[in-house]
């Protein structure tokens, strides 16, 4: 069932409004207003969520990826007699690690799109100078103006534009300014995963060849552990962050948030192509910048949000 476009009980009128039939605002009635004026404060500041269950799962995200370094470098790579594929492999995992982790960061440190907090004053709506029948919606609980596709994060205390979902393992929610960086640690998670487990098969092979004294400057149990966790870590995040990254390119690509598809909202937003959504989200123009955490992508300034629910 499509979410009722009724859902729209706090409200401001123009004054000239009046009558309990046209509390809900028709599409044409939507009052565009430009981004900077919905844009949070934060969003050029530090942006933290401090939440308990975030930071642990933050700090497990790293702790994991730092003993995937360990495994793969002193207990693979640096015993290898192979000096060329020690060093192929180690720059390669080491580069994506890098990367894994810069993207997390990224993600967990950039404003997702909060509304600004309070802004839905009485003040402050006069000063929009709404013309009769138009209406602006405004969060109950941040009392914030609500832009469309804008939805309550529980958690982040804050109404976040084009919100897909709070993720723990990032300390933030996942919306309109720091999708990209996401997507890119789904990615080079996954691709690390791939890596380190391709590794583990190629070294257990060697050590069944060699003897298992040669092949590690651990002891064999030692070795044979390390490895099977690493295999089960390997293995676990391969599965999980590749579903994420599918799910995420297709939200993209469909220009529909996890929560739009999961309260199968009504699409009250212009279709674009697939090619447009990408290019919203990862930048305007495709190049190698598309795959880096460092670049910051150009959502458009003169984008404009229609204030509904």
């Amino acid at each position: 069932m499509k979410s009722p476009v009724h859902r729209c009980r706090d409200v401001e009128h123009g004054r000239a409004q009046t009558g309990a039939g046209s509390n809900c605002l028709h599409p044409e009635q939507r009052i565009p207003i430009s981004r900077d004026v919905i844009t949070s404060s934060s969003f050029s500041a530090m942006w933290f969520i401090r939440d308990t269950c975030g930071i642990v799962c933050a700090i497990i995200t790293w702790l994991l990826v730092f003993y995937a370094e360990f495994v793969v470098l002193f207990v693979m790579l640096v015993p290898s007699k192979n000096l060329t594929y020690s060093i192929v492999n180690g720059t390669l995992f080491n580069t994506l690690s890098f990367l894994a982790l810069a993207s997390h960061l990224r993600a967990m440190c950039t404003d997702p799109g909060a509304v600004p907090k309070g802004n839905a004053t009485k003040e402050y709506i006069e000063s929009l100078q709404l013309k009769p029948g138009q209406v602006v919606y405004k969060c109950p609980k941040c009392c914030s103006i609500k832009p469309d596709r804008a939805h309550h994060c529980s958690v982040c205390k804050r109404c976040i534009r084009k919100m897909d979902h709070h993720c723990p393992w990032v300390n933030n929610c996942v919306g309109e300014n720091n999708q990209k960086y996401f997507v890119l640690f789904t990615m080079y998670i996954a691709l690390i995963s791939l890596h380190s487990l391709v590794m583990v098969v190629f070294h257990f092979l060697y050590c069944f060849e060699d003897d298992w004294t040669k092949c590690s400057s651990f002891s064999p149990p030692a070795t044979v552990i390390l490895l099977i966790l690493l295999c089960f870590e390997g293995l676990l995040f391969l599965i999980f962050t590749s579903v994420m990254f599918g799910t995420q390119v297709h939200s993209i690509c469909t220009d529909e948030t996890g929560i739009e598809q999961l309260k199968k909202e009504e699409r009250r937003w212009a279709k674009k192509t697939k090619w447009m959504n990408l290019r919203a989200v990862f930048g305007h123009h495709f190049s190698l910048l598309w795959l880096s955490p460092f670049s910051t992508p150009d959502h458009g300034k003169a984008e404009t949000y229609q204030y509904v629910v």
